[in-house]
């Protein structure tokens, strides 16, 4: 069932022709396909850390940034759970042929809007492994095909799981060509995915926020934008130390290359005394690096001061900037200047700050009295996700299947006729 294809456009209209096959596919047998992924994932994991050794060492060499490798590395845990994210997937409700609306209009004709497959997905994005998987597996599930451009960090990684992936599809009797990468053909392979409109239906980009404008300017295929994360956590007035303490540390600590790790924190000036000193020597004894100004260098020792770059820097290391503001009005004039509208969190104990907060800042996730991490389609009860939506058309947040189908009218009459 392999097809030999010489350039990426070919690779792409190979996509095209299997999503007319997988779009079919009932939910048993999609649901079979993605267990067969999950074993091949786990058969081919000495292959794939192997393979990912190489990129690693590549990336070292070639000075790969830390926050990128550990995007980058996969060990056999790591390969597990990946393996894990495509068997919960196989397990949610299939995203197809939902009923989204019905009626019947006056003359007898019975209109049903129902979910339906995108067709091919397409998804650039760089140094991170997961994804190749991640979206294989909703793609597929959601009945789509997809096309993958991994970039050259995770060259020889994403080719070890996309061989284990078709490889799967094919001994289940399904075409692998449902699942194409165009890694080997570079920045060219980027640029023809860019300009796949007609064969490919929805674009996805994850990566820096350089690589998501490119795609976003440059793409004449209809992209879904995920942002950067310049991730915010107040903590208010009546902020419990433990919870403010806690919060902040994990949302920093737990993962930091992430994009819904916290890179700012803002504190009441009322709480300031209170909270900051205690705060910052827990994410100093976590290894945390922060950036302060004035007030929070007063009231902590070994603080950096804070730059005006340090407002809008999504570090995704293990750095954060603190700033110390009047009351809740100048940290939500912050947010709105500097937030990339990702995800953020409150702590406070006060009923009508947290109502404030929430219906006020605008960003895909906003949360009160716990850690910005949980803004994740694993977390969310997703399975995994695409990726963090920032903008407000079609899906915002953490998309999961439903986010990569579309609708169609089934209109079913019996001979009328439009006067």
């Amino acid at each position: 069932m392999t097809t030999t294809a010489t350039t990426a456009r070919e690779r792409m209209l190979l996509a095209k022709d299997a999503a007319r096959s997988v779009g079919l596919l009932g939910d048993d047998a999609k649901r079979d396909a993605l267990l067969a992924i999950a074993d091949a994932i786990e058969a081919a994991a000495r292959e794939i850390v192997a393979a990912n050794a190489d990129d690693l060492r590549r990336g070292s060499e070639s000075g790969l940034t830390t926050a990128l490798q550990d995007r980058l590395r996969l060990d056999e845990p790591r390969v597990a759970a990946l393996a894990a994210a495509v068997r919960e997937i196989a397990q949610l409700p299939d995203p197809v042929g939902r009923v989204l609306d019905e009626r019947t209009l006056a003359n007898g004709v019975s209109l049903t809007k129902v979910s339906v497959p995108f067709g091919v997905v397409g998804s650039i994005y760089e140094a991170r492994p997961n994804v190749t998987v991640d979206i294989a597996a909703l793609a597929l599930r959601s009945g789509n095909a997809v096309v993958l451009r991994g970039g050259t960090a995770a060259e020889r990684t994403n080719a070890a799981l996309v061989r284990a992936m078709r490889g799967a599809l094919a001994d289940r009797g399904l075409d692998p060509e449902a699942i194409q990468t165009v890694d080997e053909f570079g920045r060219e392979g980027a640029r023809e995915l860019m300009h796949a409109r007609g064969i490919v239906d929805v674009l996805v980009p994850r990566g820096s926020a350089q690589l998501i404008e490119t795609v976003v300017t440059e793409s004449s295929v209809p992209v879904i934008e995920t942002g950067a994360g310049v991730v915010h956590i107040v903590l208010d007035e009546t902020a419990p130390l433990e919870w403010a303490r806690d919060i902040v540390v994990n949302a920093k600590t737990q993962r930091p290359s992430v994009c819904n790790a916290v890179e700012t924190v803002l504190v009441h000036r009322g709480a300031a005394d209170r909270l900051v000193g205690p705060v910052v020597a827990a994410l100093q004894q976590s290894g945390v690096t922060v950036h302060g100004d004035e007030t929070v260098g007063r009231l902590a020792s070994g603080i950096v001061p804070a730059t005006d770059e340090d407002w809008a820097a999504e570090y995704l290391s293990l750095d954060l900037a603190m700033r110390v503001v009047d009351d809740l009005d100048e940290a939500l004039a912050h947010i709105r200047h500097y937030s990339t509208h990702h995800t953020e969190s409150i702590v406070t104990q006060d009923a009508a700050s947290e109502a404030r907060f929430l219906a006020e800042v605008d960003s895909a996730v906003v949360m009160a009295n716990t850690s910005t991490r949980f803004t994740d389609g694993g977390e969310f009860g997703f399975g995994a996700e695409v990726g963090i939506s920032t903008q407000k058309l079609h899906a915002r947040g953490p998309m999961g299947l439903a986010e990569l189908t579309s609708s169609k009218w089934l209109a079913r009459g019996a001979g009328q006729v439009r006067a």
